[in-house]
């Protein structure tokens, strides 16, 4: 098998982004209609889209519930950026629960997580490294964050197991042709001297062009990066979001989709009511003409079933109650094309293809 798997004509239950929230997880699936084991009464069958864990409380404990569920035959899951960090050892903001080195640094905003016992870091390592990243079939085609044909067809030949050695090997050549040109060193130099402020909001760096090129071009080297990642170009201005200061900024991609499959993927922090603010967090305002709850792209058929879950750590941070949240936990059930929320909702899409 490879890192591009097909999916059996069962109806499904696509999950967005969990976050490590558990409790939004165990409430989604009782609605949804599954068991423990993950049985459901119409034979559906669950699929996550990656960036099951990080930022909040219980990263390890959703881990332990998805695999459990793909042991019994009843899930599947993708692997999203968040897991790609995990694999390659990239401790990246929100994965205290992982990494002993930031757990100190996440708990200002993240507060108390379930920490994960050395013991059982190998497994988890091995089942994430055993997930593919994308899952089709004739009438849906499911990826963390971008489809792009020339990205799936790169690793559409990739065995599964495999997905840590091969992203190396592209991060590799990206290295090697930044080295060339002496921009890597730039781009190190550059990342060491302003470490402090690349995380600190308050406290902009000027903008590093070093950190603006090598970005970009090592996400477009990489097929694994594209696909989990998005695509991305050299930003114009430097902004913060993810808690970091960024200098690639992500491109709509469905603006560019022109095949007739559908396509459901995550990453892209939706809202379905959105935040009234002056500065709207970066990657929400990429849907700032869009519906939050309809289909779109250039055909009108990919959907984003990421609704910022994995923001609930603001809610947690104010005591605001998690009723009162606009964070949401969210599946889109195929064929039916409506999704139903944690909170207990359940709400159409809309322009859906093929209705």
């Amino acid at each position: 098998m490879h890192l591009v798997k097909k999916l059996p004509n069962h109806p499904l239950d696509i999950v967005g982004d969990i976050h490590g929230e558990s409790d939004a997880l165990d409430k989604l699936l009782k609605k949804l209609g599954y068991d423990e084991q993950g049985n459901h009464p119409q034979q559906r069958k669950l699929v996550f889209v990656g960036d099951l864990v990080d930022r909040g409380p219980d990263s390890l404990g959703v881990l332990h519930r998805v695999q459990h569920l793909i042991s019994q035959g009843n899930a599947y899951s993708i692997l999203g950026n968040h897991e790609i960090n995990l694999l390659i050892d990239d401790a990246k903001d929100g994965s205290g629960w992982f990494f002993e080195e930031r757990y100190a640094q996440d708990k200002i905003n993240y507060g108390n997580v379930q920490r994960t016992p050395e013991s059982e870091k190998p497994a988890l390592r091995r089942f994430l490294g055993s997930l593919p990243v994308a899952l089709v079939r004739k009438d849906i085609r499911i990826v963390h964050a971008a489809w792009t044909r020339s990205a799936i067809d790169a690793v559409s030949t990739v065995t599964l197991g495999n997905v840590t050695e091969q992203y190396k090997m592209w991060t590799f050549a990206a290295e090697s042709s930044a080295q060339a040109t002496g921009l890597y060193d730039r781009y190190l130099r550059d990342k060491q001297h302003w470490a402090a402020q690349l995380e600190n909001e308050s406290t902009p760096p000027p903008f590093l062009d070093s950190l603006a090129d090598y970005e970009a071009m090592q996400q477009m080297v990489n097929p694994l990066k594209v696909l989990t990642s998005g695509v991305e170009t050299r930003a114009t201005e430097a902004f913060f979001a993810g808690n970091r200061w960024r200098f690639s900024d992500r491109v709509n991609w469905w603006d560019h989709y022109e095949e007739d499959t559908p396509v459901v993927f995550g990453h892209y922090w939706r809202m379905l009511s959105p935040l009234k603010l002056k500065n709207m967090p970066r990657y929400t305002q990429m849907f700032n003409n869009i519906h939050p709850q309809a289909w779109f792209g250039k055909r009108r058929n990919v959907f984003c079933v990421d609704y910022s879950v994995g923001a609930r750590w603001r809610d947690r941070k104010v005591k605001r109650p998690i009723h009162e949240s606009r964070f949401k936990l969210a599946a889109l059930q195929w064929p039916e094309r409506q999704l139903v929320l944690d909170t207990g909702e359940v709400l159409p899409t809309l322009h859906a293809p093929g209705v």
